[in-house]
């Protein structure tokens, strides 16, 4: 079985905070890349960040630089994002996904079901 599973998503105010959570199950997280993905009502599916296996290079896209960090507890088969000083831009449904070892490359094998972020006053 492989599953990725997020959490953390929720209703929170401009300028907010929340973590994200995905965990994994039924491959082993330290071979793969996970990456964050979001989708927003109306707009294309977009690449939010990813942190590539062992080695940990991260990327993000410009909207989020500075504002946002991923990281990565293999022990824990677990990738976290942290999204500071949220944005009313930044709602989305927000996914994560595998794919292995290294971010770049455009096939991801695995994706979770999505986790509901609203940033609203």
């Amino acid at each position: 079985q492989v599953q990725l599973v997020e959490s953390g998503g929720g209703l929170v105010q401009p300028g907010g905070s929340l973590r994200l959570s995905c965990g994994v199950s039924g491959f082993t997280l330290d071979y793969y890349a996970i990456g964050w993905f979001r989708q927003a009502p109306g707009k294309e599916r977009e690449g939010v960040s990813c942190i590539s296996s062992s080695f940990g290079t991260t990327y993000y896209t410009d909207s989020v630089k500075g504002r946002f960090t991923i990281s990565r507890d293999n022990a824990k088969n677990t990738v976290y994002l942290q999204m500071n000083t949220l944005k009313p831009e930044d709602t989305a449904v927000y996914y994560c996904a595998a794919r292995p070892n290294y971010c770049s490359g455009v096939s991801y094998n695995y994706w979770g079901q999505g986790t509901q972020v609203t940033v609203s006053s």
